[in-house]
């Protein structure tokens, strides 16, 4: 399967360069230059990987993902000369797939976008049971974690997590029963960062509470542990 890829950057010498690795690697891609173009073609053509640049005329790139993550679950990675602190916490709030700060090696780009579309292929398929999966009602599913791959399974379904909920998930499972506070899971999570508020890690639980729904139904793995945070129990 040929994957449509949306080249979302407003200087054509990098699009031009973007376009031309990316289609020798077998992708088939778009073009478009700015931001208040975005939502309406991906909502009227659909693609498998948004290669979204920050600062665009017409709309920011963080307005832009933030709005697509109301309606699609397609790929996005973020691409910007903007290596400040809080855009890049802003850019994995907004649940973006991965983040490519300038100047960059157009050969990573490629990578990070096979990288990111081999994770989030397998979240398509991640309602459709498969023959060695466990009974996820009782509660038995197995979790395996693929660090190489940044992707998490459940009964050998994939999760589909982004970088942010799977790095949250493997240091919860890595020891089930203890109880981690939010300021340890931001530590865990921001390595190299320090400026996130509580409802962050909230949110994230959230959602990678819902993904795991999805497997488990009722079942939960992650727990709340009021005024203190949350653990990991099968």
């Amino acid at each position: 399967m040929t994957h449509r890829v949306l080249i979302v950057e407003d200087e054509e010498k990098i699009a031009d360069v973007l376009r031309d690795y990316l289609r020798r690697d077998g992708y088939e891609t778009f073009h478009l230059g700015r931001g208040d173009q975005v939502v309406d073609w991906v909502r009227h053509n659909g693609c498998d990987l948004v290669l979204l640049d920050l600062m665009l005329p017409g709309r920011s790139g963080l307005d832009i993902c933030q709005e697509l993550r109301t309606f699609s679950d397609t790929a996005i990675i973020m691409v910007t000369a903007r290596v400040d602190e809080i855009d890049r916490l802003l850019g994995l709030a907004l649940q973006a797939d991965d983040y490519i700060c300038k100047p960059f090696s157009p050969r990573e780009v490629v990578a990070r976008v096979h990288a990111v579309l081999r994770r989030t292929t397998r979240r398509d398929s991640r309602d459709t049971p498969t023959s060695n999966a466990q009974d996820p009602a009782a509660g038995t599913a197995t979790l395996v974690l693929d660090p190489d791959r940044w992707s998490a399974s459940l009964g050998g379904r994939d999760l589909g997590l982004t970088a942010v909920e799977f790095q949250l998930l493997r240091v919860l499972a890595s020891q089930p029963g203890r109880i981690y506070s939010r300021d340890q899971l931001m530590d865990a999570m921001y390595r190299d960062e320090h400026i996130v508020a509580d409802r962050t890690v909230d949110s994230h639980v959230k959602k990678l509470r819902r993904k795991i729904a999805r497997v488990m139904g009722e079942h939960e793995l992650i727990h709340s542990v009021y005024g203190v945070g949350y653990k990991y129990e099968e």
